[in-house]
């Protein structure tokens, strides 16, 4: 089984998958191998031999997300497609205030978009926070256990309403206890969401050896 890491080329933000392969290609070349055969936009760093009971996905024990957002009056045309431009004044202090409401275990049936197939809601969050960038950009990062779908683009909405002013940073405990997805604030676009790193346990003892 070989393990390979797709890095999307803007940034160096990445992703694990695996699969099962009974290619005498060696190890060491795979990734050189599938990238002649890959778009541009796609690069596979490098690829390894796991065990097999290994699972990208169900093994994963903690994910980060970036949400990039660009609040200049005149946004950018370059990153356009990259980041999410909303050109208006934010209060980030008061949004790095209320991110720190957002750690810890809770149900977050409120930030979740409707369609979800996950039974349940909880989800633990170990480390939420917001880091101001140059140009008039922020970072908004969660690393959590896991995430519902939609999850961090809803978060990422609701800080928002509170850098406006729309929502206090005190509210975020009543709206994540409340449950109530309208509380929350709206789903920000696709464009500036990341999966920057993925975490697994003992990923080394799941490599397989060679003699």
């Amino acid at each position: 089984m070989h393990q390979v890491e797709p890095i999307v080329a803007y940034m160096p933000f990445g992703q694990v998958a695996n699969f099962k392969t009974n290619s005498n290609i060696p190890i060491e070349k795979f990734a050189i191998a599938i990238n002649s055969n890959l778009k541009k936009s796609i690069v596979i760093k490098s690829a390894e031999e796991v065990d097999e009971k290994f699972h990208s996905r169900l093994s994963c024990k903690r994910k980060t997300y970036r949400y990039v957002i660009n609040y200049a009056k005149e946004g950018t045309a370059i990153y356009r497609n990259l980041e999410t431009q909303i050109p208006k004044k934010l209060n980030i202090n008061k949004m790095k205030q209320a991110i720190g409401y957002f750690e810890g275990e809770h149900d977050f049936k409120a930030f979740k978009a409707s369609g979800t197939s996950s039974k349940s809601s909880v989800r633990t969050i170990y480390k939420a926070e917001i880091i101001e960038k140059e140009k008039d950009r922020i970072w908004i990062e969660l690393t959590g256990n896991g995430f519902l779908y939609n999850m961090v683009r809803i978060i990422a909405g609701t800080l928002v309403d509170v850098g406006l002013g729309n929502i206090q940073p005190e509210e975020i405990v009543q709206i994540i206890q409340g449950k109530d997805r309208a509380k929350a604030g709206k789903t920000l676009p696709p464009q500036g969401l990341y999966l920057v790193k993925v975490e697994y346990d003992n990923l080394g003892d799941r490599r397989k050896n060679h003699i």
